[in-house]
């Protein structure tokens, strides 16, 4: 799984593409974003938005030298529901 670096400071957006994995005429209806570990001062999700199949979430500040799971959940049209998660690591930019 790739790591991504974020500066603790900064305000950076990830983005999800579900394209490939939607089936024909199948839509996203649900999206929502969570944050692991939950800590004083760590990741957080400070917006979120989504355009067709893609989602994405505007992440700030977070504790320098720690892992961050950001993983976006989403149910579709179909009824089916998936999630996909990144890894971001805070470091000093």
């Amino acid at each position: 799984m790739r790591v991504f670096v974020k500066d603790p400071a900064a305000l950076v957006d990830y983005e999800v593409e579900w394209g490939d994995w939607l089936a024909a005429n199948e839509t996203l209806t649900s999206s929502s974003w969570s944050v692991e570990p939950v800590e004083a001062g760590g990741l957080a999700v400070a917006m979120q938005s989504g355009i067709a199949s893609a989602r994405r979430a505007s992440v700030s500040g977070g504790v320098r030298g720690h892992l961050y799971r950001l993983t976006n959940h989403i149910t579709t049209s179909a009824g089916r529901t998936d999630e996909r998660s990144l890894v971001i690591r805070i470091a000093e930019r």
